[in-house]
């Protein structure tokens, strides 16, 4: 009995110190969410001076959504930023992961160069955003370098273009996340039993199949978690085409995402909508998360 009354007092300091956590995931993320899903079902908004309802309005506020044509485009403006992104970020990744894990290459300095490659995940979005701003608008290095260089004859309005605001987008994306990508890959490279290569080398397998018959297969669960988390944080892109566009997501709204649709409902203080956008993303971002878990647990049983 004593034994037991003495697990029974350890485990209720367990139970105290996850009170912090449990009070500001009530706080931050619990009771946001249960308004957002309630304010989603009333119309609510400001028309001018003068503030409508809150007036329950039902699912009227997902039907303006669907129905209004602009969630379509700005879902295919999102994920087209994000494809461009991601393709160079994973092919970036696995290969200087591949080069990192190689014991035979022996490459001088790994720490300095992960360190580095990992720096652009901790300068602020909106700093680097700024940054690109400021080196390809109309007056800037990049457009002094090109005219010094003959390759245009007048300054580039890098700005005033479709895919050249799209691949700027892509890029500052690519360049802040394939340092944590390559760190994740590289982690799943040197947990691959080291006997498996050998064992190849020994059968005659040269470096390049050994990565696409050995490597690959055995970093599928990684390569999927890596695809779906980076696939929910484009959803989720904001804050680079919000800054590199001034929120207008110009040209022709060609750079407008979810979230940035999101915040201008708002600013705009309508509530409804942007409710109804929010729930939206929310079942998104939840079917996404179900992905992950269910690829995870099938690896882990494989």
């Amino acid at each position: 009995m004593k034994k037991t009354s003495k697990v029974v007092k350890y485990n209720k300091w367990g139970y105290i110190f996850l009170i912090p956590f449990i009070v500001i995931y009530l706080v931050f993320q619990m009771i946001p969410l249960v308004t957002t899903i309630y304010n989603s079902f009333f119309e609510n908004y400001r028309s001018g001076l003068k503030i409508i309802g809150p007036n329950f309005v039902g699912i009227q506020n997902f039907i303006t959504i669907i129905t209004n044509g602009d969630l379509p485009t700005y879902f295919k403006n999102t994920m087209i930023m994000w494809i461009m992104g991601f393709v160079p970020q994973i092919v970036i990744s696995l290969i200087l992961g591949a080069w990192f894990t190689d014991p035979s290459l022996r490459l001088k300095g790994q720490a300095f160069f992960k360190t580095v490659m990992y720096l652009p995940n901790l300068i602020m979005a909106s700093a680097f955003a700024m940054l690109f701003f400021t080196l390809f608008s109309l007056s800037g290095p990049i457009n002094s370098i090109l005219l010094q260089l003959g390759i245009f004859k007048e300054a580039y309005q890098f700005m005033a273009h479709v895919w050249s605001v799209r691949w700027l987008v892509a890029f500052m994306n690519c360049i802040m996340w394939f340092g944590n990508t390559t760190i994740l890959l590289m982690a799943g490279m040197m947990g691959i039993d080291p006997s498996l290569f050998e064992a190849a080398q020994v059968d005659g397998a040269t470096a390049t199949q050994i990565f696409y018959k050995i490597t690959l297969p055995l970093l599928k669960p990684i390569l999927i978690y890596v695809m779906i988390t980076s696939l929910i944080g484009g959803l989720q892109m904001f804050d680079v085409p919000q800054i590199l566009t001034n929120g207008t997501g110009d040209p022709m709204r060609s750079s407008m995402t979810l979230i940035m649709y999101l915040n201008k409902h708002l600013y705009s203080k309508n509530y409804g909508l942007g409710g109804a956008l929010s729930v939206f993303m929310f079942i998104i971002t939840g079917i996404l998360s179900l992905l992950v878990f269910k690829f995870t647990n099938s690896g882990e049983k494989n």
